[in-house]
């Protein structure tokens, strides 16, 4: 062999070497299990939707989801680890309104929400309902409206913690429809439902999936839906706006995010593999039977959701003189 066609041999057998290096170097997404952070308990709307969702990424995505549920006030805790987290994509949040809640609700947070996360997808949006007992007056909510106005201060609505959804829910009905109700706090749902039940309160705001039950037994009744639309497993049920209250919405919703500068072709496959699980119907059955609406997103429009709940909700906070945390 001529020395220069032996020369390019061995250049040519150096560069096949160097690509294989790099090659080798670019490890496959994702390379091990997945952690799933879900900043809530175990058995409520938003870990079952993580739950369902979840299993179906993961034979997309050829490894398993784990998740991992670090409940706390105003999802902080989860959301934290996530934020601190390798940006590789093996660490995901189950990002909801309760982070807009907190960014206008603490006065320090152990991470920027807007800042700190690359956004996915969203998941679902699932409604808040305003509901009253069964032997409650009203059927609509402008009757409702119109005692509060005639009787102010003497009506009671029940809601989960201060700060949360719910109640900040009641606080916006309160301040667009100018009524004074009193606002009382429980520490959960169950509290609330049983306080409804036996009377202790007039109505209460609260997320729609865990009072399915006590809808289907007549122990309550759904006045109207608290979104911009009705739900679909209860067509008849009105929406706070077609009730007499224009421009009033409040709905809940979840999504997923990554901590800052996750690369986007990461974020690219864990948001296909979210859509694909979305669009499966069982999936979405699931998904309805919880009170959720499957809905996936952009990153951008993700992105885009997140900042307005955010100042939507401070303002909210604000004008209800809530005191920040």
């Amino acid at each position: 062999m001529k020395p220069r066609n032996l020369l390019l041999t061995r250049r040519h057998s150096l560069a096949v070497l160097l690509a294989c290096g790099a090659a080798q170097g670019q490890t496959a997404y994702p390379s091990r299990p997945i952690t799933l952070i879900v900043p809530f308990a175990p058995g409520g709307i938003a870990d079952l939707t993580a739950r369902a969702v979840a299993k179906e990424m993961s034979r997309s995505l050829g490894q398993p989801i784990v998740v991992d549920n670090r409940p706390s006030a105003g999802a902080i805790v989860g959301a934290s680890a996530v934020a601190h987290a390798e940006p590789d994509g093996h660490t995901v949040l189950l990002l909801s309104n309760a982070n807009a809640v907190s960014a206008g609700l603490f006065r320090k947070l152990p991470f920027d929400v807007q800042r700190d996360f690359e956004p996915v997808t969203t998941l679902g949006y699932f409604d808040l309902a305003l509901f009253v007992g069964a032997r409650a007056p009203w059927r609509h909510v402008g009757e409702l409206i119109a005692q509060a106005k005639a009787k102010p201060g003497q009506l009671t609505v029940g809601t989960i913690a201060s700060g949360s959804t719910q109640h900040l829910a009641a606080e916006l009905f309160k301040s667009m429809a100018q009524i004074d109700v009193v606002v009382v706090p429980y520490k959960g749902t169950p509290a609330v439902i049983s306080a409804l039940r036996a009377g202790e309160i007039d109505l209460a705001f609260e997320i729609l999936g865990p009072l399915l039950p006590q809808l289907q037994a007549e122990a309550v009744r759904a006045l109207a839906v608290a979104s911009d639309r009705r739900f679909q497993g209860l067509p008849a049920v009105p929406t706070v706006q077609e009730s007499g209250l224009p421009g009033y919405q409040a709905a809940s919703w979840n999504a997923l995010a990554v901590p800052a500068r996750t690369p986007a072709a990461v974020i690219e496959r864990l948001q296909r593999a979210a859509l694909d699980a979305l669009a499966l119907p069982s999936v979405q059955a699931q998904l309805q039977a919880l009170g959720v609406r499957a809905q996936g997103s952009s990153p951008q429009q993700l992105r885009q959701l997140l900042a307005s709940e955010t100042e939507r909700w401070s303002q909210v906070i604000q004008s209800a003189r809530i005191e920040r945390q």
